[in-house]
């Protein structure tokens, strides 16, 4: 269970801040991955702190679970930003 949320929440770190980067303007989309964050970030954080930790993937992991809280926030950031028209 450990290894697995790993791989998966490591992947969609990886799309995820290559997309948010490409994609800077698009609030909707901005809005929707910040909400998808907040989902992985919770599921990172459980499966950390309840697993058993394998490895030496346990600090990237904890690692990966607070960066990907800077680019939540981030993200809500240009989600919900007042764009002047």
């Amino acid at each position: 269970m450990f290894t697995f949320s790993f791989w998966v929440l490591a992947i969609w770190f990886v799309i995820n801040v290559i997309w948010m980067w490409f994609k800077l303007s698009d609030q909707k989309l901005q809005k929707t991955f910040a909400w998808i964050n907040v989902v992985a970030l919770i599921w990172g954080f459980w499966a950390y702190n309840s697993s058993v930790q394998v490895g030496g993937i346990a600090t990237w992991f904890n690692v990966m679970n607070y960066v990907n809280i800077i680019v939540a926030l981030l993200q809500f950031y240009f989600g919900y930003r007042k764009l002047d028209k």
